[in-house]
């Protein structure tokens, strides 16, 4: 018997085997793979790089590796949107109740200050004692605990900027009840009024910036950067949609239900209320070369009248009453004007906080500044008193226009010092005396080559308070620290100048 396997038989085994007896070959494995997998390094030490690149394997064979892969768990998308929201959405609630209580707290102040005052029968400006008050403490504690009065501006700077952010919109009322303020005003009289308001911006003007000049240059003090300015936030579309409801929806309930809200105005008081706002948004989103000419204050006020005049048209009742509705002054029964004239008190309060960050500034310019503000204010006193008599202009309307130069908060108030004053007219002018600085300060101030930030920033500030300082700053905004200090203490020296018996009295003698 041959002990030989047959051909066919052999042949068979060998292709059933994996590899090739003799050659023992992988296939395409990389040396380092297949270094760790078969042999130690004893073992290849000893062979020759030449050897082992030449042995390879059939596709077929799979060599397993001992490397352990780590497989990060999954999030979904939804997961992280989810998480992203509410964060977005804590971080929302928390900054409007940040809002509400700091705000909230400057308003209550203003409040206090005005019924204690009320009540001690003191007739200087609660709201200005109330400034002086938290400067005091603010430089109190800047002396002593630093990070205490840093904490305090900083808990304040969202009622800040919703201030600063609805500023103009707190002296619409006036205007909007213009029509009411000077139907009892002789046309005569009214014309004169105007040459006043003009004339005495310009006038104010000039003093105030050649001032400002002639003492930088006699003191020669370095021009340096001030410290920067919070800016609020645009105006966005969800406040649009949202004051045009308010506005339709009220509108419609207020004609159907007139007593609503228990009286006519707090029923008309929304909106009323909302017809301003959407005026002012609309009015601060006109093109640059619009608004030189159409400022958004007056977008706002002629957006609140003829929302007035369609109420008055289709509710019979003409327009009269509405705008009676807007501003009753009572505060039992407070409409639209009503509401946004509350924040005045608050906006002189703001002014220690604007004077605070900007105290260095102050001591450095101080000669400058308190120079140039305290003859402008003098000057726009005495000079108004004296036309108003030259141009026999009655007694009792040039007294109201006095504080034509100052703020609406404190202009109120000084004229609250003298009997017979007009308070609606005076709110009016003063407006008017801002839009016309709003307008035409910055083409001015080119005009008469004031080229020095300082003198720029008090010059406006003194001629035409926070309107024209609007108007510079949003163009200018190396001017603006200068704007707000000369716009806080012109009319902080206004009051104290008003506060003296012998002041009011000298005026009234030129008034006569």
């Amino acid at each position: 018997m041959s002990t030989s396997m047959p051909v066919s038989m052999a042949t068979t085994l060998s292709h059933s085997l994996p590899f090739s007896l003799p050659k023992l070959k992988p296939t395409a494995l990389s040396p380092s793979l297949f270094r760790r997998t078969f042999f130690p390094n004893s073992t290849l030490n000893t062979l020759s790089a030449h050897t082992i690149s030449s042995i390879t394997f059939p596709p077929r064979l799979t060599i397993p590796t001992h490397k352990t892969r780590h497989v990060p768990p999954k999030f979904s998308q939804s997961d992280t949107g989810n998480t992203s929201n509410s964060s977005s959405l804590t971080h929302t609630v928390f900054g409007v109740l940040h809002l509400v209580v700091s705000l909230g707290l400057i308003l209550a102040a203003d409040k206090f200050l005005k019924k204690a005052f009320v009540a001690a029968a003191i007739k200087f400006p609660s709201a200005l004692f109330g400034m002086f008050c938290i400067f005091s403490v603010l430089i109190t504690l800047d002396a002593t605990v630093p990070s205490a009065a840093t904490a305090l501006v900083s808990f304040f700077e969202p009622a800040l900027l919703f201030i600063q952010r609805w500023l103009p919109l707190f002296y619409v009322p006036s205007l909007v009840v213009l029509p009411l303020a000077v139907k009892d005003v002789p046309a005569a009289s009214a014309l004169k009024i105007g040459l006043i308001l003009v004339g005495g911006w310009l006038a104010t003007l000039c003093v105030a910036g050649y001032t400002a000049i002639a003492v930088r240059k006699a003191v020669k003090t370095e021009l340096v950067e001030a410290e920067p300015m919070g800016k609020p936030s645009p105006f966005s579309a969800f406040e649009v949609w949202t004051w045009t409801a308010v506005l339709i929806i009220s509108f419609v309930s207020a004609l159907f239900y007139p007593t609503s809200l228990g009286t006519s105005a707090r029923t008309c008081l929304p909106f009323l209320l909302a017809a301003t706002v959407l005026g002012y948004i609309v009015g601060t989103g006109l093109p640059s070369g619009v608004k030189k000419v159409f400022h958004p204050i007056i977008c706002c006020a002629l957006s609140a009248d003829l929302t007035a005049l369609a109420f008055g048209y289709f509710s019979k009742s003409g327009i009269e009453p509405v705008l009676g509705y807007y501003l009753t002054k009572a505060s039992s029964n407070p409409g639209a004007g009503d509401i946004l004239m509350g924040f005045l008190g608050s906006v002189i309060l703001s002014f220690s906080f604007s004077m605070f960050k900007q105290r260095k500034l102050v001591k450095r310019h101080a000669a400058e500044i308190f120079t140039s503000v305290i003859i402008s204010t003098v000057f726009s006193l005495y000079s108004t008193a004296l036309v108003g008599r030259l141009v026999q202009l009655e007694p009792s309307l040039t007294v109201s226009i006095l504080p034509r130069c100052i703020t609406v908060a404190l202009a109120l108030s000084i004229v609250s010092l003298f009997d017979g004053a007009n308070s609606s007219l005076t709110a009016a002018v003063v407006v008017l005396t801002g839009l016309v600085g709003a307008n035409f300060v910055q083409a001015t101030l080119d005009r008469l080559s004031f080229g020095d930030p300082i003198a720029r920033g008090i010059a406006t500030a003194s001629s035409a308070h926070g309107l024209g300082t609007a108007a510079l700053s949003a163009k200018e905004p190396e001017a603006l620290p200068f704007c707000a200090i000369a716009y806080a203490l012109n009319g902080i020296f206004g009051s104290l100048l008003c506060s003296i018996p012998a002041v009011r009295e000298s005026l009234l003698a030129i008034v006569g």
